[in-house]
């Protein structure tokens, strides 16, 4: 069956150039697509395939050598006058579940060991070799493997090292990634490894999504001939990359162009130089898409706008996205006096046309949620807005301005009943709701789970695996990780004396029952599933504003160690799950942020609630060990003999063995111990709410906690 065909798909035109372009320059770094399921992001990216000019490649090349120029260290030459072919460029996709292995290709150590000879078996980037690589779900692979896509992405060659023993080999490809933002991010210092990102969503015009519909009922009753209706624009396209491709050497980056980059680069602070490199890289390729030779302004803003967005997230709290007026002043900072002539004057905030900016200065048909722009959050939302509900005026509204509480869902409903500052509100009227905003997040305690895990790579609980410190061997009967070298050879030294020597002298004759296989032990990801009390007894703004950043503050700890967190809250008489185990923190804080308080306490029906969602995720992701984190002052008053149930739930989750917090937010003189006579129920580690702190990240909150 044929592929979708590229110029069939209906809009997406920030992603269609951004994909061209990295097609016209693989140099750039590839493209990381985000956006919700149902997008088609895979669709675009396959067939994009079918685009890519045809490759000469060496024949019997396991490597795709280019028999004009070809590696000089491929394992299968080296190449001299030997025959080639032409060859359709491949698209390479890499599962998730791909292991390191498979990816960079892997070193037969055994047969090096008795043969005394390197057979090296190419992997998935090999095979990427002069084509493109597609990693759907890019977010869900390991770190290090994300990791070491993007250094052979950055660095066109693949190096495998195992025991002393080292093979290389070129890995020229265009790299493009997808993921869905709410199934986890990826970590700010990878995000800056992928050239360019685009956000996708779905199309809110009807007649744009009718045509989506009527084109894909099309294809699927009849392919080939869907197909065949785009081939021409399919061809004309292929032939404008080829075009661009060949002009590209041509394209000249002046000084000025340099300096408007940078300029723009200085202005929203990223980190490093790696964005001034992919946005003059990218400015270049779009240049050449535009037919031209030299660089100009506007290169340097449609390069801006794909190459800055995804650098400036340096915590998972924050929006992505680029301020569009502040991109404009910067491109107009820089740009030398002939180009701007009104720059002299340094009131004039205007375009050439008058107003605001310029075309292009942000403003309601240009900008989008990202503008950060007035009408983003909606009246009220200033930071002297203190309303009823507590909501950004009661916290630090320019931290983490995406977090507000704006949604009329979770509006109180009866905003004159009730005490918002009211220390225990389990009397007050079920449905009273308050809501009180958080401070800046600090660097947490670490709580970890008992015992050793085997699952995945994380950086909180003791686990044996593939990776770490080397502790030992196991022998060959339990092989599995990487051989140990030395142990393998003192094994194959002890039956030195019966077997001889080898024949060419040069060591003990290695059998496959002598190997040894590294045991490593290093850190482990858990599942943190946090079980929050928003009941009256909470309802206090300054209680629970304390109470939501140190949860906050877990939240980012979970983020940093990498860990699947989980939400439940429980009030008035029921317990419900906020969010299902996911890798996304900062939907977790966003539900966070909108948790309202008011009500009886349901402490038996939390637990409930929680031990359910750990019985469930055990069968998911049975290789995830869970944290469980309790936030309650231990009170416990909705329902009959209510503390009498919850200890008896408590009980139960102890005899079940889950590793468990209590986090104790009873304050005031007059206390009653109750969260720690919990924390003793349930085999927990006690901790009040202001110890979970181990460092304070801002002079704010080291004021606060004097």
């Amino acid at each position: 069956m044929r592929l979708y065909p590229f110029t069939a798909v209906v809009g997406m035109a920030e992603l269609r150039l951004a994909l061209l372009l990295c097609t016209i320059s693989p140099s750039i770094g590839g493209v990381l697509v985000r956006g919700e399921k149902g997008t088609a992001k895979s669709t675009m990216v396959r067939a994009l395939a079918g685009l890519l000019p045809d490759v000469d490649v060496v024949d019997g090349c396991r490597f795709s050598c280019d028999p004009a120029a070809p590696d000089p260290s491929c394992p299968d030459g080296p190449h001299r006058t030997v025959p080639s072919s032409r060859r359709p460029a491949r698209l390479v996709e890499l599962p998730v579940g791909a292991a390191e292995e498979r990816v960079v290709g892997s070193l037969d150590l055994e047969r090096a060991l008795r043969d005394g000879v390197t057979d090296f078996q190419p992997g998935l980037l090999a095979g990427a070799h002069r084509g493109m690589l597609y990693v759907d779900e890019v977010n869900l692979l390991h770190d290090h493997l994300v990791d070491t896509l993007l250094d052979a992405a950055a660095m066109a060659r693949v190096t495998v090292e195992r025991e002393g023993a080292s093979v290389s080999h070129a890995a020229r490809f265009v790299l493009i990634g997808t993921m869905n933002p709410e199934e986890g991010e990826l970590r700010p210092q990878l995000l800056d490894r992928f050239g360019l990102t685009v956000e996708v969503s779905s199309s809110r015009d009807a007649a744009e999504r009718v045509e989506v519909v009527r084109r894909r009922l099309a294809y699927e009753s009849d392919p080939d001939a869907f197909a065949a209706g785009y081939a021409d624009d399919d061809a004309a396209l292929a032939a404008e990359i080829a075009a661009a491709r060949k002009l590209l050497p041509s394209v000249e980056l002046t000084d000025e162009a340099l300096l408007q980059i940078a300029e723009v680069c200085a202005a929203f602070e990223v980190d490093g130089m790696r964005a001034d490199i992919v946005t003059a890289r990218t400015a270049a390729a779009h240049a050449a898409w535009c037919g031209r030779t030299t660089v100009s302004t506007e290169d340097i803003r449609v390069a801006s706008r794909l190459a800055l967005p995804h650098r400036r997230r340096r915590n998972p709290f924050d929006a992505p996205g680029i301020d569009s007026e502040q991109l404009e002043q910067a491109l107009q900072d820089a740009e030398p006096p002939e180009q701007n002539p009104d720059s002299d004057d340094p009131d004039d905030e205007s375009g050439g046309d008058g107003s605001p900016g310029g075309p292009d200065d942000g403003g309601p048909d240009d900008g989008g949620p990202d503008d950060g722009g007035p009408d983003d959050d909606g009246p009220g939302d200033g930071p002297d807005d203190d309303g009823p509900d507590g909501g950004p005026g009661g916290g630090a509204p320019d931290e983490n301005p995406q977090h507000g509480n704006g949604n009329p869902q979770h509006e109180p409903r009866n905003p004159q009943h009730g005490d918002p500052d009211a220390e225990h509100g389990d009397g007050a009227q079920p449905h009273t709701e308050q809501r009180a905003g958080t401070d800046t997040p600090y660097r947490a305690k670490l709580f970890t789970v008992d015992g050793a895990g085997a699952g995945a790579d994380g950086r909180r609980s003791r686990a044996e695996g593939d990776r770490g410190r080397i502790v030992g061997v196991r022998p060959d009967g339990e092989r599995s990780g990487s051989p140990h070298l030395v142990a393998t050879l003192r094994a194959a030294a002890r039956q030195r004396p019966q077997r001889g020597p080898r024949a060419d002298g040069a060591g003990p004759v290695v059998l496959p029952r002598d190997l040894r296989f590294a045991r490593r032990e290093g850190k482990e990801g858990n599942l943190v599933l946090l079980c929050v009390d928003s009941s009256g007894s909470m309802g206090s703004k300054t209680r629970m504003r304390e109470v939501k950043t140190a949860v906050l503050s877990l939240l980012l700890d979970a983020y940093q160690r990498r860990d699947k967190v989980g939400l439940v809250t429980f009030r008035a008489s029921e317990a419900q799950v906020a969010l299902p185990p996911t890798g996304s923190v900062d939907v977790a804080a966003a539900r966070l942020e909108e948790l309202p308080t008011g009500g009886r306490t349901p402490l038996a029906e939390g637990l409930t609630r929680a031990a359910e969602v750990l019985r469930v995720e055990a069968l998911r992701d049975g290789d995830r060990r869970p944290l469980l984190v309790v936030v309650t002052d231990g009170r416990a008053t909705s329902g009959p003999e209510a503390l009498q149930r919850a200890h008896t739930t408590a009980d139960g989750l102890a005899r079940s063995g889950v590793s468990t917090v209590v986090m104790d937010c009873e304050s005031g003189r007059m206390r009653l111990g109750l969260a720690k006579t919990l924390a003793g129920r349930l085999g927990a580690e006690h901790v009040a709410v202001g110890d979970v702190a181990a460092e304070k990240l801002t002079d704010e909150v080291k004021r606060r906690a004097a």
